[in-house]
């Protein structure tokens, strides 16, 4: 086996100990650092894997079973990275969250073992080459997200997570069947049929694949995987899970989870663009331009800061899908960068979200006024996300929505109107409900909490240095990536 490719194991082994371990030490009021440490690890061994994959191009393990590109390699750090500032962040609001009564010890022990079960099944997701694994890997981190949603045991918090549940696994089975037409197809041309759902063994076969079966399968897969990307119309679970389970799982659930079955959508597409031609590009362009345009007129009306910033999600979740269906060096760098920044951002203003909560005793948007009276660090914190997740200059999410805006001019360029429109009118809605959580008269009952807003400023500061410069070895690698899923690069 190629040595650098060892380091997907470890990578693996990290967080399936940690789930093990904390699952007989996580009541302890230490288990929160010990959650921090395997993430830690997980985030070194991620480096290693894309030090090899820097140094020798893409991994392929003895087994065949995991694959490692340009693609997938930096999804696999950034999920371990963001895993590891939540937990940072997870510690003390976990403790606080115990003593206020919201959780026991015993589901305090659930939580961090699930934390890491979490983590664990994404980058199994992100790592495998198998197309088959790739769709147990979702699966289990469906049922590992549905008891962390319905970890307060709330009714609203089990009626969250029953519907995420009953949706997802909906959706799942559409990917399940769509998994099993792609294996009809390419036993038809490949001659072991062990490897029929290999993916780089389909990939190099891609051409030779029925275009019926493979129709009918991405338009499967699509429906599938993009229920768990929150794509309209089966978005519904994702404002309920966000608002209703703990916050550290809003922030992997939108900065991570999204990203992963988007990433398994987008492999999809490589796989049917070959015999299929334009089709899949222009279903994700309409399935994302939908799921745009459905979160910008919902942002109006949310009164639940989380559910604000699910909606949120599922707005640049559209963006993405839209953005890889348009295709095109461009385009595709676009979706990219937007994937990186906004699960940074992401997970950040949820953090900030989680603490407002608590300082107001509410997530009611009503209740939480005049943070940067009561605490600046959260009002500021809350304040700066805002302004990166609604594209502002200079942050990274302008640079990846105003590439999305040029490379939609140049390919279609009657939809550049709505594109704008849409942006400005999410921007609207979000400052319309952040301004007074933000500058508004302090409720007499606020109280203060403890706050860990390190992740939050080395997030907003990697999305302030992304939008001013990106570095020339991350461009590389989004042009590798991009050269990888569009067939052409940037100059």
């Amino acid at each position: 086996m190629n040595p650098p490719a060892d380091a997907v194991y470890p990578m693996l082994l990290i967080p399936l100990v940690g789930v093990i371990a904390l699952g007989v030490i996580g009541h302890s009021r230490r288990a929160g650092w010990v959650n921090i440490a395997i993430s830690a690890a997980t985030f070194v061994a991620s480096l290693r894997l894309a030090l090899g994959v820097l140094k020798h191009g893409p991994l392929l393990t003895t087994s065949k079973m995991f694959y490692i590109d340009s693609f997938n390699v930096y999804l696999l750090v950034l999920t371990a990275f963001v895993g590891l500032t939540t937990a940072i962040f997870s510690r003390t609001y976990m403790l606080d969250e115990m003593k206020l009564g919201r959780v026991s010890t015993k589901r305090l022990q659930l939580y961090h073992a699930m934390y890491q079960g979490f983590l664990l099944t994404m980058l199994l997701a992100l790592s495998t080459n198998n197309l088959g694994i790739l769709w147990v890997a979702m699966e289990g981190a469906t049922l590992a997200t549905v008891l962390l949603v319905s970890l307060y045991r709330t009714p609203e918090s089990i009626e969250a997570a029953w519907k995420y549940f009953i949706l997802c696994g909906v959706g799942i089975a559409q990917a399940l069947f769509g998994t099993v037409l792609l294996f009809f197809a390419a036993q038809r041309v490949v001659r072991n049929r062990h490897q029929a759902l290999l993916w780089n063994i389909l990939y190099a076969h891609a051409a030779y694949l029925d275009p019926a079966v493979m129709g009918l399968a991405f338009v499967f897969l699509l429906v599938g995987y993009g229920t768990k990307v929150g794509l309209v119309p089966l978005h519904n679970w994702l404002p309920d899970a966000h608002s209703e389970g703990p916050t550290p799982i809003s922030a992997v659930l939108s900065g991570l989870l999204l990203n992963v079955a988007l990433y398994a959508l987008v492999r999809i597409k490589m796989l049917a663009d070959p015999t299929l031609g334009a089709l899949p590009g222009e279903l994700m362009m309409g399935f994302g331009m939908l799921s745009f345009i459905v979160a910008v007129l919902f942002l109006h009306r949310q009164r639940d800061i989380k559910r604000l910033y699910s909606y949120s999600s599922i707005e640049h979740m559209g963006l993405m899908t839209f953005g890889f269906g348009v295709g095109g060096a461009l385009a595709t760098f676009a979706a990219l960068l937007h994937m990186t920044v906004h699960s940074l951002t992401k997970s950040s203003i949820f953090v900030t979200a989680g603490h407002a909560a608590h300082i107001a005793g509410s997530q009611s948007i009503d209740r939480i006024r005049g943070l940067i009276r009561t605490q600046p660090a959260v009002g500021w914190g809350l304040l700066i996300g805002t302004v990166a997740i609604a594209g502002f200059p200079p942050f990274g999410i302008f640079t990846s929505e105003f590439l999305l805006l040029v490379a939609t001019m140049q390919s279609w360029p009657w939809l550049t109107i709505p594109l704008l429109i849409g942006l400005v009118v999410a921007l609207a809605g979000l400052f319309r409900q952040v301004q007074p959580m933000v500058y508004g008269e302090a409720m007499p009952d606020q109280r203060p909490t403890r706050t860990s807003m390190v992740p939050v400023v080395v997030h907003l500061a990697l999305v302030l240095w992304l939008g001013l410069a990106i570095p020339a070895f991350l461009a590389q690698w989004f042009n590798h990536a991009t050269f990888l899923i569009s067939g052409s690069s940037l100059p």
